[in-house]
C-alpha cells in the first residue's frame, strides 16, 4: 500500500511534469524512486529539480511546484532513512495475513506457471516436515536457501517476498521480514572491512529473507576480484551457521548465475532450489498492464487493448537480452497516463469515464509489425 510520503511525491511530479510539457521524464523518474529508491535516480530528479528552478523562463506558479517536488522528495528520502535505521534495530515487522491468503496471492500472479508449481510443491514439503515433526515423526532436514535465475522483470522480487511472508507463518523464520541488498551493501572499498560488511548483513536480514539481486556482480569486477572472494568467504559461511532462522535468495540472469556459482566449491552446495522465471508472452503482459491500471481506476479502451497487445507480441518475438518484461508493461502504463493527462487536461468538467478511460490516442509506441503476406 502506498504511504503519504509516496503519494504526495508522485502527485507534484506528474503535475510539474504535465505543467512544464517534460514529456513524462520527471514522473518516469519519480516512479523509479519509489520502486528502486536507486541513488541515482535521486541525483537525477535532484538535477531535474535544479534545473528548472534555475531556468530564467520558469514562472512563479512553476517556482511554486519545483519547491514542492524538492520538499516532497526530502520528506520521503527522509521516511525510509528513518524507516531503514529504525528496521535494522526491529525488522519484526512482517506480512500478519494468514498462510491461505498468501498462497492465494502467490497463485494468482500473472504467469510464472512454473515458479508457482515449484514453491508450491516446497511449501507443501515443508508443511508436510512441520505436522510430521508435531506427531513426533522424524523430519527432513534440507537447506531453504533458493536461487532465482532469468530475466529482469520477471517477477523474481515478488515471489522472494511472499516466499519469506509464508515461511514466517509455517514457523521456519522467527520474523519473515525482507532484506533486499545489491553488490554495493556488501563490499567495501578496501581490504579487511568487506567481512564486516556482510556480517552487518546477515544481522540485519536474521530471521527474514535476504535477497541478492544481480548476485554474480560480487565476483564478476576482476579488479575488485579479492574483495569479492572475501565477501563470498563469509556469505557462504552464514548460508551455513545461520540456516536455521535465515533464508537466503540470490537471484540473476541465468548464464552469469552459473558462472557465480563456480566461483566458490562451497557456495552452490548450500542451495537445494534453483527456480528459473521465464520471460512473460505478449498475453501476460497485457494482463499485467490491465492489471496496474485497474489498481489505479483506469482501464483500457478495447481497440487500445488490442493495438497495445499487437505491439507486446512484436516485443516478445523481437526481445533482446535486456527485454523488460514486466516493467515494460510498467513503462507503458506510465506513458499512458501522462498522455492521457496532457489530453484530458483540455477537457472542461470530464466525466469519470473521460478521467479513467485510456483510448489509441494515449499510446505513442512506434514499431514495424511484420506483414502477414
Amino acid at each position: 500500500m502506498m504511504n503519504i510520503y509516496e503519494k504526495n511525491f508522485l502527485d507534484i511530479a506528474s503535475k510539474l511534469d504535465a505543467m512544464i510539457e517534460a514529456c513524462g521524464k520527471i514522473t518516469k523518474c519519480a516512479n523509479k524512486i519509489v520502486d528502486t529508491r536507486d541513488e541515482e535516480e535521486i541525483k537525477n530528479m535532484v538535477n531535474k529539480i535544479s534545473e528548472i528552478s534555475s531556468n530564467e523562463n520558469s514562472g512563479r506558479e512553476i517556482k511554486s511546484f519545483v519547491k514542492a517536488l524538492n520538499d516532497c522528495l526530502l520528506e520521503y528520502c527522509g521516511y525510509y532513512y528513518v524507516k531503514s535505521v529504525c528496521d535494522s534495530d526491529n525488522e519484526d515487522y512482517g506480512d500478519e495475513r494468514s498462510l491461505a491468503e498468501l498462497m492465494d496471492e502467490l497463485n494468482k500472479l500473472i504467469g510464472l506457471v512454473n515458479v508457482k508449481q515449484q514453491v508450491n510443491d516446497l511449501i507443501a514439503f515443508q508443511s508436510v516436515q512441520r505436522i510430521r515433526n508435531e506427531h513426533g515423526l522424524n523430519s527432513v532436514k534440507r537447506t531453504l536457501h533458493m536461487a532465482f535465475t532469468g530475466n529482469p522483470g520477471t517477477g523474481k522480487t515478488t515471489v522472494a517476498r511472499i516466499v519469506g511472508h509464508v515461511y514466517k507463518q509455517l514457523g521456519l523464520l522467527s520474523k519473515g521480514h525482507f532484506v533486499e541488498v545489491s553488490r554495493t551493501d556488501l563490499i567495501a572499498g578496501y581490504q579487511g572491512q568487506t567481512a564486516l560488511k556482510v556480517k552487518k548483513v546477515i544481522e540485519r536480514a536474521k530471521g527474514g529473507v535476504l535477497f541478492i539481486d544481480e548476485a554474480y556482480s560480487i565476483t564478476e569486477n576482476d579488479h575488485s576480484d579479492s574483495y569479492g572472494r572475501e565477501c563470498l568467504t563469509e556469505l557462504t559461511k552464514a548460508l551455513e551457521d545461520y540456516r536455521e532462522d535465515l533464508v537466503v535468495i540470490v537471484a540473476g540472469y541465468t548464464e552469469p548465475m552459473k558462472v557465480f556459482f563456480q566461483s566458490n566449491p562451497g557456495l552452490q552446495s548450500r542451495f537445494n532450489t534453483f527456480i528459473e522465471f521465464s520471460d512473460y508472452s505478449a498475453d501476460e503482459l497485457t494482463s499485467i498492464l490491465e492489471s496496474i491500471c485497474e489498481k489505479n481506476d483506469y482501464h483500457l479502451s478495447a481497440e487500445l487493448k488490442d493495438e497495445i497487445k499487437e505491439y507486446f507480441v512484436y516485443e516478445v518475438e523481437h526481445k533482446g537480452d535486456h527485454f523488460a518484461n514486466g516493467r515494460l508493461a510498467r513503462n507503458i502504463y506510465d506513458d499512458l497516463v501522462m498522455n492521457h493527462a496532457k489530453r484530458v487536461v483540455l477537457i472542461q468538467n470530464p466525466t469519470d469515464e473521460e478521467l479513467s478511460l485510456l483510448v489509441p490516442e494515449d499510446f505513442e509506441y512506434n514499431f514495424e509489425p511484420e506483414s502477414d503476406v
